[in-house]
Formats: C-alpha cells, structure tokens, sequence
C-alpha cells in the first residue's frame, strides 16, 4: 500500500515549439501556476519560467536534504543546518534531448563530526534518497560534501 500521493498538472496550449502552459502543484497547494515553454527551456537567462529540469532539481534537492537529515539524525549527530545545492544537466541526445547528470553539493553544519565522517554519511543519504534512486541508472549522480567548519 502506498504510503503518499501527491500530484501536479500543467495545461498547454498550442504546438510544442509555439505554446506554453503552466504547472501548478495540486496536493500542497503550494504554488502556481508557474509558466513554461518549450523555447525558453534550454534558455539560461530567463528566469520567467521554470521547466522539468528545474523542478527535478527541487524535488532531489529537497528529497535530499530530508535524508541526510534522517542519516545525520540516526548517527546521533543532527545538523543545525544543511544546505543542498542540485544542477540538473539537459544534453543532446541523438535527435532529441536527455537529462544526464544530476549533481548534488551539501554543505553542512554537523557538530560532533570530522570532514571524512560527513562525506560517508552524505553519501549513504544519497544512496537512500528515493528521487536519487529514480535518477540512478539513467543520469550520472555526482555529490560533492562539505562539513562547514
């Protein structure tokens, strides 16, 4: 039995290269619509409009951040404050498009923990965080850990 659900649409109007929409998160009610379109996607100086990679990004960055937590938590060393950074990457691919990396930067305030006890612990978060799962295997997954000190 599934433990949550949660749901987002868009709705789009016209061709894929001449329309837009909007996506809107539907269970939270947390914001929405945000504008998209498929011309301003691989733009890197709009920053009117979010896109899927954008939103991948949020959802690992996230998703991230709350298992590291729980690992830090477990350890018996609980962060005072994490920060988790997340650069989705879209290439080429073929004719048409791939996201192939997903590249994740923590740095974090842990007391009671040494820079090579934080990294093991970063990286056994990123081996449980479910959204990194759904990536593995069809992005390269990078994590670069840093006890702030």
């Amino acid at each position: 039995m599934p433990v949550a659900f949660r749901k987002a649409s868009t709705e789009w109007q016209g061709t894929a290269a001449e329309g837009s929409g909007s996506t809107t998160f539907v269970s939270s009610q947390a914001g929405g619509p945000f504008p998209v379109s498929l011309t301003k996607r691989t733009d890197q100086e709009d920053k009117t409009q979010t896109n899927p990679e954008e939103l991948i990004a949020a959802a690992h960055s996230t998703c991230y951040a709350m298992a590291f937590s729980n690992v830090l938590s477990q350890n018996d060393t609980p962060p005072t404050k994490l920060d988790v950074d997340v650069r989705v990457v879209l290439d080429k691919a073929g004719e048409g498009f791939a996201i192939t990396k997903s590249e994740l930067t923590v740095v974090g305030d842990v007391p009671g923990l040494d820079q090579d006890q934080f990294a093991k612990l970063a990286a056994d978060a990123e081996q449980a965080c479910p959204v990194s799962n759904v990536l593995r295997g069809n992005a390269e997954i990078s994590l670069k850990a840093t006890l702030k000190s």
